[in-house]
């Protein structure tokens, strides 16, 4: 809801004061106006909170920097004014909405993001700072830019994507098409390496070039590095980078390459063959997707006693170990849970968690479990929920590829569905928000 008033408002923060459109910055409560020690104009009131004229102005500079000497005309000052204003609107709305939903951002999220800043421009936190205060910036500035950004992101990210919806049937269709089929087929990381012939060679030199090339995959299958072969003797672009011609799918290859590479396995070079220009031996250095995708589930059961006012971490653990010696004389282990286990999701089916893949569970309870022979039983550990025993019950390898490629699938369908969805978002919550500027 967007409106144009001319009633009153005030906004009281600490000892700031919103009368009539100025914000004043009072530096003790009740001091004369005389005395402020600052003076900012209210360019726009947004829900609760205000967009000021020095951020507009700031972050006009910021942008006309970065447009400098990248086009000839720019809008005029008003069309950009009113295009800054509206960014830092819709801005002040998400970070509104993302405190609603208690969304944080950690220091070392920052701090990984900072990083990333320094490993791009190859400089260091020292070279960083000092460029910032040529821009009259600072390393703290910086900071609260950084977790806005991060903050409005994991909004989108979440909000957006719970709109999405990907049903079976979108599943199903987009997987028998052929844009379907080449998004969810295999990916490659090639090796190649090239002996180069001559379109006007003669027979000599196209037999020395075939012995060179059969040569080469002998020393390769005797164990010689791909890598190092590459750099000595192939002849292709990529010979300097050990022939890595990185990542590919089939349908992008040459159908001669595709032929090969599909025989391939893992680690597996091919036999040298000839094309136009030369004899070519490739290698299959990893593999994305494609064939069995066998993954180790695991079937097992825990007991959860959570910490409390009258249940301390030492009495928590001794009551666990009390009910796991009790469980090695022979009583049921399912009976115990049923009766102690304060897991609400599992109490009832005697702790049983039925089968689990790696990841469902937290970091704790994963490395307990991977650590724990079938039929054995772990000793009291602790994660975020309380602590736990836990057993094993069994094991088995299963077939995950289908699941994976549906899973792929999902993945793109919403990815593409990602923009369209976040675009009418944002004009939903731009129609909703109170909105009176005052430009």
């Amino acid at each position: 809801m967007s409106k144009n008033q001319n009633k009153p408002h005030s906004l009281h923060t600490g000892w700031t004061l919103l009368l009539g459109g100025l914000m004043l910055t009072i530096s003790q409560f009740g001091l004369a106006q005389s005395n402020a020690v600052s003076l900012d104009r209210v360019v726009a009131i947004v829900d609760k909170d205000v967009v000021l004229e020095s951020e507009l102005n700031d972050r006009k500079i910021s942008i006309l920097e970065r447009l400098k000497g990248q086009y000839q005309q720019l809008p005029p000052e008003d069309v950009l004014n009113k295009q800054i204003l509206e960014q830092l609107i819709v801005e002040r709305i998400e970070l509104g909405m993302a405190e609603r939903y208690e969304i944080k951002v950690e220091e070392a999220e920052i701090d990984q993001a900072i990083d990333r800043v320094l490993q791009k421009n190859q400089i260091t936190l020292v070279q960083l700072e000092a460029d910032l205060k040529t821009q009259g910036l600072t390393l703290d500035g910086l900071r609260k830019q950084m977790r806005n950004e991060l903050t409005i992101s994991h909004l989108q990210q979440g909000v957006v994507n719970s709109r999405i919806k990907v049903t079976d049937q979108d599943i199903n269709n987009f997987l028998a098409s052929s844009d379907g089929k080449f998004a969810t087929s295999p990916d490659f990381h090639i090796g190649h390496i090239l002996i180069a012939v001559s379109s006007s060679a003669d027979a000599d030199a196209i037999a020395a070039a075939e012995k060179q090339a059969n040569d080469i995959y002998q020393k390769l299958q005797s164990g010689s590095d791909f890598s190092q072969m590459a750099i000595s003797y192939s002849n292709d672009q990529a010979a300097l980078q050990g022939g890595d011609i990185g990542w590919r799918k089939l349908a992008q290859l040459p159908e001669l390459f595709g032929n090969q590479m599909a025989s391939l396995g893992v680690g597996q070079v091919s036999k040298p063959f000839r094309s136009g220009a030369g004899f070519h031996i490739l290698k299959n250095i990893e593999q994305r997707g494609g064939g069995e995708q066998l993954v180790e589930q695991t079937h097992a059961r825990h007991i959860l006693i959570k910490t409390s006012e009258i249940m301390d971490d030492a009495q928590a653990r001794t009551k666990l170990l009390g009910l796991k010696a009790r469980i090695e004389k022979g009583e049921d282990f399912g009976k115990l849970a049923r009766a102690n286990s304060e897991d609400t999701g599992s109490m009832l089916s005697g702790g049983d968690l039925g089968w689990s893949t790696p990841g469902m569970f937290v970091p704790e309870f994963e490395e307990a479990m991977g650590n724990t022979a079938i039929g054995g039983i772990t000793r009291p550990f602790k994660s975020q929920f309380g602590w736990h025993i836990l057993q094993v019950i069994e094991r088995r390898k299963e077939d995950m590829s289908d699941k994976m490629k549906r899973n792929q699938a999902a993945n793109v369908l919403r990815s593409r569905r990602f923009e369209e969805e976040f675009q009418l978002w944002l004009t939903q919550i731009r129609e909703e928000a109170y909105v009176e500027i005052k430009l």
